[in-house]
């Protein structure tokens, strides 16, 4: 173990469930993230000396960063020893928010322990380091932790075993994220998911993947926007979230080429070309809520394309 004292990672926030991509297409965002910083401590294991929130549990087997850490740990083969590892989270995300938050903490804790270690793990092991994390918080889906991790806009072709592509990102591209003052468990929004779908609207979801990533080749905009259309996922999960539906057609009135609910909610999201018309998209959402007698916060970026990221005392390279 010839690593540094201390390092600290960065992990940005993601869109999950990208339109009709429910569980296999996901996109980092510019801005928001969550930091982890480990470090060495006296005793063994892995302890959260900070976890970020007063709600998070302080249990490294409870807590997203500290699952990966210990994952991190298992997979690089690196035993208790003689020195533990003390994690210390910032959260940047909000709690069941929508926008990846346990994703960016695993993935975050993943980054910073196994600089810890002197980088044992390369990012594809990372990952999966990361998916086992997930799997305990919300469920064995990537499309929030590989787009954390790697940046861009991820495809998941299959999870076990791992593969997965890394989607062209247009250049004018931006994302708009809009979250009303709600929060949603993933549990909950996932319990609400019919069991099986018509064939017609199966059939309807894969052509229109099939449709974004088409697009996302070409940067054709236009195209993309006419692909965000999820008749899996919104539809069910839609009467959850108040103002939803009202915050999606003032986006597209605004010019988004296209909305859906980020995760599991309660964020939507929206895609825009521009950053000046991005912003008139949030402005118009954030509105919508607001004549609804509900408060909104928004976040305008660019798809965030560097993913994870040492900060601080650590390299700027995971």
């Amino acid at each position: 173990m010839s690593g540094p004292p201390a390092v600290t990672a960065f992990a940005p926030a993601s869109v999950g469930n990208v339109g009709p991509g429910l569980d296999i297409v996901g996109l980092a965002v510019e801005g928001p993230g969550d930091e982890v910083r480990a470090e060495w401590i006296e005793g063994s294991g892995v302890r959260i000396l900070d976890p970020g929130h007063a709600e998070l549990p302080r249990e490294a087997e409870r807590h997203a960063s500290g699952l990966a850490a210990l994952a991190v740990l298992r997979r690089a083969g690196v035993t208790s020893g003689e020195r533990g590892i003390g994690l210390r989270v910032r959260k940047g995300l909000p709690l069941s928010g929508g926008q990846g938050g346990s994703a960016a903490s695993a993935v975050a804790g993943a980054v910073a322990t196994n600089a810890l270690l002197g980088s044992p793990l390369g990012r594809w092991a990372l990952i999966e380091a990361c998916l086992d994390a997930e799997e305990a918080v919300a469920g064995r889906h990537a499309d929030n932790v590989a787009p954390a991790l790697l940046g861009g806009i991820v495809l998941l072709r299959a999870v076990d075993p791992l593969d997965l592509v890394q989607l062209p990102v247009p250049p004018d591209l931006f994302v708009v994220l809009v979250r009303p003052d709600q929060r949603m468990r993933t549990a909950d929004a996932r319990a609400v998911l019919p069991r099986e779908v018509p064939r017609a609207v199966a059939l309807h979801q894969a052509a229109q993947v099939g449709a974004m990533v088409a697009a996302l080749a070409a940067g054709d905009y236009e195209l993309l926007g006419r692909a965000i259309d999820d008749r899996i996922a919104e539809p069910a999960r839609a009467g959850l979230l108040p103002g939803f539906a009202e915050a999606k057609a003032a986006a597209l009135e605004a010019g988004a080429l296209g909305s859906s609910i980020s995760g599991s909610g309660p964020t939507a999201f929206a895609l825009a070309r521009g950053r000046e018309r991005a912003e008139r998209v949030a402005a118009a959402m954030v509105a919508s809520h607001a004549a609804g007698g509900r408060r909104a916060e928004s976040v305008v970026g660019a798809v965030d394309r560097r993913g994870a990221r040492l900060t601080g005392d650590g390299s700027e390279e995971s």
